[in-house]
C-alpha cells in the first residue's frame, strides 16, 4: 500500500511538472503590460479643467507613483506659465491699442466717425498733397 502511494505521488508530481514546464505554446512569451499606464493628460491639445478634475494616478505600495505626479504637475505648471505669458502679451497689446484708439478718437468724433475724412481736403483725389 505504501509503495502504491509513493508511485501515485511520483506520477502526480511528474504530471504537474510537465504541465508547468513543458506544456503550452512553443512560441515566444507575450509582451508584458507597460509598468506605467498611458499619460492621462492629452498631448494633442491644451489641458482643460475637466482633464485635471478627472486625473487619477495609479496607487503603489508607497502611495502614488512619484514620477507620474511629477510629470503631470510639471506639464500643468509649464502650460500655466505659457498661458500667463500669453495673457500678459495680449494685455500689453490691448493697452497699446487702447492708447492708439484714444489718441484718434477726437478726430473721428469731429468727422462724424469717418476716419481720415479730413485727409481728403488736404491731399485731393489723386493722393498728392495740395500746394
Amino acid at each position: 500500500m505504501f509503495l502504491f502511494l509513493v508511485i501515485a505521488l511520483a506520477v502526480v508530481v511528474a504530471a504537474v511538472t510537465l504541465a508547468v514546464v513543458g506544456g503550452g505554446e512553443s512560441g515566444p512569451l507575450p509582451e508584458a503590460a507597460p509598468e506605467r499606464p498611458a499619460d492621462a493628460l492629452p498631448a494633442e491639445r491644451p489641458v482643460h479643467r475637466a482633464d485635471v478634475e478627472n486625473l487619477r494616478f495609479p496607487l503603489t505600495v508607497r502611495g502614488y507613483r512619484m514620477a507620474d505626479v511629477d510629470d503631470a504637475l510639471g506639464r500643468l505648471g509649464a502650460e500655466l506659465a505659457e498661458r500667463d505669458a500669453r495673457i500678459a502679451d495680449l494685455e500689453a497689446a490691448l493697452a497699446g491699442a487702447g492708447a492708439t484708439t484714444a489718441h484718434h478718437a477726437p478726430a473721428e468724433q469731429r468727422t462724424g466717425g469717418i476716419r481720415g475724412a479730413g485727409d481728403i481736403r488736404e491731399t485731393g483725389e489723386t493722393g498728392e498733397e495740395a500746394r
